[in-house]
């Protein structure tokens, strides 16, 4: 349960209590610390680590695996980080459609 935690800090971002998020500068269309820049930096970096897992899948296949403990534990990861990211996507809809449901 513990290497999950690292990864959902890496998928989630900064908290928003944390002081190392800049404060957000007026005007600017890309701002380092946005929402939207979190969300697509985690969605990066789950692709890559797809990609990454793809690419071990097919050293095992030829046969150029050198630690097959070590291609496991990366699939388990992958899948697990690809998992996180679909389960806050769809709490984000869910909060989304919730909202788009209020009365005004």
């Amino acid at each position: 349960m513990s290497a999950i935690l690292p990864q959902m800090d890496d998928l989630v971002g900064p908290t928003a209590t944390s002081p190392s998020l800049p404060a957000p500068a007026m005007g600017s269309d890309a701002v380092p610390g946005s929402f939207g820049q979190l969300v697509t930096d985690g969605v990066a970096r789950v692709n890559s680590q797809l990609i990454g897992g793809q690419g071990d899948l097919q050293k095992l296949a030829v046969g150029d695996a050198q630690n097959l403990h070590q291609i496991m534990i990366n699939l388990e990861e992958s899948r697990l980080s690809f998992q996180l990211m679909m389960q806050v996507r769809s709490r984000l809809l869910e909060a989304y459609q919730d909202i788009m449901k209020m009365p005004i």
